[in-house]
């Protein structure tokens, strides 16, 4: 009930992770991101578990393919669609044979997509496709995926859930955007939140990092 990518900017070394579903909260139990070490998406019939496991073992040495062969004997695995990425760039993906619907995979430098119940077979190479097509930031270059995936059909139904997550260098998330629910289209609320929010993402981390030299909020009582 999902469709999904992860990726590494090449530049930033910054991980990422842009997710949609029909399925309510997706990115509360899906994306899984670390600064230095990796994203993962842990989705389809989801175990949230095993996106931090993916992060420990990535953090540990062990590359993303290893990493996902390593979680074969996880119970159920034949129902779970595993997306990672590590600090290398390689991407890997495992979609079980039990997989909801239609479903698929695919890989690029420093990306892997992948879904479930979709409307189309080719959307996880059109998310690779479109992601590795874009320049920019990181986030820019999911959002411009995750919008391509949609255009190609995304999933079968409707989706109602979304969400961006990108880890930068520190250990809290440099961007975590998301869409719980609505009745309308997330992805487009998605990407507005994400052109208000870029601008200003930069000041948030002053803020974190050294108070007295950050910019204002602008807010009244502030000086």
């Amino acid at each position: 009930m999902t469709f999904s990518l992860v990726a590494r900017c090449a530049r930033t070394g910054q991980f990422g992770i842009a997710i949609s579903s029909s399925s309510p909260a997706v990115a509360a139990r899906c994306a899984h991101v670390r600064a230095g070490v990796g994203a993962v998406a842990s989705q389809n019939v989801t175990d949230p578990g095993l996106g931090p496991q993916l992060l420990d073992l990535m953090a540990a040495g062990q590359g993303a393919p290893d990493a996902i062969t390593a979680l074969q004997g996880t119970p159920f695995f034949e129902y779970r669609q595993l997306l990672a990425v590590d600090a290398g760039g390689r991407a890997a993906v495992h979609s079980g044979p039990r997989a909801l619907g239609l479903w698929g995979h695919a890989t690029g430098p420093g990306v892997a997509a992948g879904g479930n119940l979709l409307a189309d077979a080719s959307v996880p190479r059109v998310l690779v496709d479109a992601f590795l097509g874009v320049q920019g930031h990181l986030g820019d270059r999911l959002m411009a995926a995750l919008q391509a995936g949609l255009a190609a059909g995304g999933e079968a139904g409707p989706v109602h859930s979304a969400g961006l997550k990108i880890a930068d260098r520190l250990s809290w998330p440099l961007v975590d955007l998301r869409v719980d629910w609505t009745g309308a289209c997330p992805i487009f609320a998605l990407a507005e939140a994400w052109q208000v929010y870029r601008p200003q993402m930069d000041a948030y981390v002053a803020r974190a990092e050294n108070p007295a030299v950050a910019p204002s909020y602008g807010v009244p009582g502030d000086e």
